[in-house]
């Protein structure tokens, strides 16, 4: 770790690549302590709730890890160091995101996730195996799902509720991460909506889902988490709550685009589930507005769709201006979030960390 001079007559540390990494170890070793520590505690309530915390596990394993990073990358740049209170702060978001993707398989019907049966799946498949017909294995494994999720967010609140802070910085994380839950719970009703025609997928309305699904969780509250262990203030916390609301937007447009147009080798991200889905992303809501529109929608949502057939609606996509459109977007998001962190209020370090991770949102579509 360095140190930069802020001018106000306090060196601030800046942090390294190596100290965000080593954190991320024991965000790691921690949650395997976690998991484990249910696992073993669930002995005795029956074999399959004691699977039901393995599952979890595996549910919690894999991820980029990107919201325990945030929380690091602030609270250093702030010139704080690692501590445990970090570590379980990092590791509560970790949990709030397993919590979401759980509860979202559900919702979405999905069985597999990162190339493998995830947790709803992996219980149906067990209830089949077992003699139960499809249906109420089907049953089962949501239900098994939706226990997991709730047993995370559960997990996650607590987490935060015991951390060693003083009382008052305690209560602010608890504010943050309650205002994260449920505002991303709206986000998520509104995507249901959109997905089953009760809302109009205008750009507004797939952009306000965006901010609230993703941004409110992934990016606002991990920073406004670290910022509040190092001691930040209304000031700061209100410009990292206005980058995070423009970052998460921004990595949203990019997932969007790289659904459509990535390396599926290099990304791990499939350019067929979105089309196959009719996914109400920004792409899909600019083109409605365009004379290509028809074109474009007898295809889409088509379950049959091949990669051929894919490649044919990303042409479409890419002619009627749709992908112009989305990469500017996403590329305005940026601008305005780096310019978010001109503001006195947050320290040039951190600024800078913020600066390259919002620059991070272009690079992954470059």
């Amino acid at each position: 770790m360095t140190t930069f001079d802020t001018g106000v007559g306090r060196p601030v540390a800046v942090s390294t690549p190596l100290d965000i990494a080593s954190g991320l170890e024991r965000v790691d070793g921690r949650l395997a302590s976690f998991f484990a520590e249910r696992t073993s505690a669930s002995a005795g309530l029956g074999d399959d709730y004691q699977r039901l915390w393995s599952s979890a596990r595996a549910a919690a394993d894999g991820g980029k890890r990107m919201r325990p990073r945030l929380v690091l990358a602030t609270l250093t740049a702030l010139g704080r160091p690692v501590d445990e209170t970090a570590i379980d702060t990092a590791v509560a978001f970790e949990l709030l995101h397993t919590a979401f993707l759980l509860h979202d398989d559900v919702i979405d019907g999905d069985t597999v996730r990162r190339g493998r049966p995830n947790l709803s799946g992996e219980f149906a498949a067990q209830a089949a195996a077992n003699g139960v017909d499809r249906p109420r294995s089907a049953l089962w494994g949501e239900a098994a799902s939706i226990l997991a999720g709730d047993l995370l967010l559960h997990a996650a609140t607590a987490l935060v509720g015991r951390v060693d802070v003083p009382t008052e910085a305690r209560l602010r994380l608890l504010d943050v991460l309650d205002h994260s839950v449920v505002v991303t719970a709206a986000g998520e009703l509104t995507d249901v909506s959109l997905a089953v025609g009760l809302t109009s997928p205008t750009l507004p309305a797939v952009l306000g889902m965006t901010e609230r699904k993703t941004a409110a969780y992934s990016v606002a509250g991990p920073t406004m988490a670290g910022a509040i262990l190092a001691g930040g203030d209304d000031r700061l916390l209100a410009a990292l709550a206005e980058y995070g609301r423009l970052v998460g937007v921004a990595f949203q447009l990019g997932d969007d685009l790289l659904g459509v147009y990535g390396d599926q080798e290099r990304t791990g991200k499939s350019v067929l589930s979105d089309l196959r889905e009719g996914k109400k992303t920004t792409l899909i809501a600019f083109a409605r507005s365009t004379e290509s529109w028809p074109t474009i929608e007898a295809r889409l949502g088509r379950g049959d769709l091949t990669l051929a057939d894919a490649a044919e609606l990303a042409a479409a996509l890419e002619d009627c201006g749709a992908r112009r459109f989305v990469e500017r977007l996403l590329i305005d998001q940026v601008d305005r979030a780096i310019a978010v962190l001109d503001a006195p209020a947050v320290p040039p370090p951190l600024a800078e960390e913020l600066a390259g991770i919002a620059r991070g949102c272009v690079g992954r579509i470059a």
